[in-house]
């Protein structure tokens, strides 16, 4: 009996040590982990739990229809990183939230009563004007112009000779194939104009610019009584905006977000820099417009040297088709007229509470003044990525010497970003913005220049300080200005003319109503039904 007690107790003695073993084992495998992952760091693991939304959703079938394509990352890429402090996660959710959508979604098919287009009466030549941004629109609104006055549209001529001199023929930028395809029950589009009307007279016209349906029904349409060939010699702000009929506004919706894609190269590259982006975590899309071109055509000498505005002010009288020569920098800024510069860009983004540790893509070309005049915003948001620190130079090499192919190359990345900021309300914030709003109102962030300069003017001369006030301002500033579903904007009251027209918010910033309609689910049959 006592031999039995004395081997329970030797037992007990060894569970009972294994036991104080496990525990101290336990306990300094959480101090190396605690040492190795600090609480900060443990925050920014994915949550396996967390339910992925619809973009992320449509962007991982991206990525898997993608697969073949081997990313080449120039820099390592940095983990997906969120706030600090401790209302971080709450903090961050607020700061990437898209707006709320209210169940718009595209409504682009066309009335019953629309037809296939029959025998045309003559052939449309297009010649388009300006960057990519405007050609896209004018190529666009000359395919709904083609349907109105019931001709064939030979493929557009892109502009070679505007100040980016680019060479790119229409199939170097955009699917050719697939344009024509796409809209052939809409209008009849062929590539080259037939050789027996090579040297046949042709009505080269100057479209009237934000015209109706009357001025091409019967001013142009009754060219083909005497013509068999109408050239638009130019094509960009030909077509009204508004109080179009509903389907000639479905159908310059079909083309610009469905039809005009880009060519399968320039698809391939921009969803590669995607993904290269997305490996940052959620990021933003700065369209930083400080080139260049831009400050010439603006007048915008802010901060400039004399050297440097005396440049811009001569690239501006030299250049023929800029027709404004004369204008007064402190005007145009006051105004708001100006894109904003880096150091600008730095403030206001911090002031909305993006952290420094914001992955950000510059969509943009050379930065004028270059490394030193992004210095102010790159001290403060590090993690500035472009195409070339993105993309190796063998990758970029059949892109580089052409200003729309890397232009189309900024603007996929643009449209695929979580959030896009533009500096200035130029031709391709315009076409991000509406293109956004088309695929479901995603956030875009619209500065207020014209307050923002009167506030950073307080902070050049001492008067305000950067911190939470400041902020509070900022925010409160912006919080309708984020991209959410809004009726596009009419003429200015009391302008006349043109000057009306220019005051409207054009077609492709805002296609809502004609191209986007309140969805609701039918409760008895769970399907979809036009609310409104």
């Amino acid at each position: 009996m006592q031999k039995k007690r004395w081997r329970k107790l030797g037992l007990m003695r060894r569970l009972l040590t294994c036991a104080i073993a496990s525990i101290s084992l336990v306990a300094l495998l959480s101090a190396h982990l605690h040492l190795f992952f600090p609480p900060s760091q443990v925050s920014m693991l994915p949550d396996p739990y967390k339910l992925p939304t619809q973009h992320e959703i449509r962007y991982q079938k991206l990525s898997k229809e993608r697969s073949w394509i081997q990313p080449h990352f120039s820099k390592a890429p940095l983990p997906a990183l969120k706030l600090d402090g401790a209302n971080s996660s709450l903090d961050s959710h607020k700061l990437w939230k898209p707006p709320p959508n209210r169940d718009f979604a595209p409504c682009v098919d066309p009335s019953s009563s629309y037809i296939v287009p029959q025998e045309t009466r003559g052939y449309l030549l297009v010649h388009t004007n300006g960057g990519l941004n405007q050609m896209r629109a004018g190529i666009c609104d000359m395919v709904a112009v083609a349907r109105i006055i019931n001709a064939t549209l030979v493929v557009p001529e892109l502009d070679k000779r505007s100040f980016w001199q680019d060479t790119s023929n229409f199939s170097d930028v955009f699917d050719e194939d697939y344009f024509i395809t796409s809209l052939a029950d809409d209008v009849k589009i062929i590539r080259k104009l037939p050789k027996e009307l090579m040297s046949a007279t042709r009505a080269v016209k100057h479209f009237r610019s934000w015209s109706g349906i009357d001025y091409y029904e019967q001013e142009i349409a009754s060219l083909w009584d005497d013509y068999q060939v109408i050239r638009a010699a130019k094509s960009d702000s030909r077509l009204a905006n508004n109080n179009l009929p509903p389907d000639i506004q479905k159908l310059r919706c079909r083309a610009c977000y469905k039809a005009l894609r880009f060519s399968p190269r320039i698809e391939a590259m921009g969803k590669l820099l995607v993904d290269r982006m997305r490996a940052y975590g959620p990021y933003i899309a700065l369209h930083l417009r400080y080139e260049k071109d831009m400050l010439a055509f603006s007048g915008c000498t802010h901060d400039l040297s004399i050297e440097e505005a005396n440049e811009l002010t001569s690239i501006r009288e030299n250049t023929s088709y800029w027709k404004v020569k004369d204008i007064d920098s402190m005007e145009q800024r006051a105004k708001g007229y100006c894109p904003l510069t880096p150091k600008e860009v730095g403030i206001f983004l911090r002031a909305l509470g993006f952290p420094s540790t914001t992955p950000i893509y510059i969509a943009a070309g050379e930065i004028y003044g270059g490394d030193s005049r992004m210095e102010a915003l790159q001290s403060r948001f590090p993690t500035l990525m472009r195409k070339e620190k993105l993309a190796s130079v063998e990758e970029l090499d059949p892109f580089i010497e052409h200003a729309s192919q890397m232009a189309a190359l900024d603007y996929i990345v643009s449209v695929e970003s979580d959030i896009f900021i533009p500096s200035y309300s130029g031709n391709m914030a315009r076409a991000v913005e509406g293109h956004r709003r088309f695929l479901g109102h995603r956030k875009t962030i619209s500065p207020d220049r014209k307050l923002l300069v009167r506030i950073f003017d307080k902070i050049s001369n001492g008067t305000m300080k950067e911190g939470k006030k400041l902020s509070s301002r900022i925010i409160e500033i912006h919080k309708r200005r984020q991209g959410s579903p809004r009726k596009r904007k009419g003429p200015i009251t009391g302008t006349k003319g043109t000057d009306r027209f220019r005051s409207e918010e054009a077609f492709y910033v805002n296609p809502l109503p004609d191209c986007l309609c309140q969805m609701e689910m039918e409760s008895t049959e769970n399907e979809i039904i036009k609310k409104s």
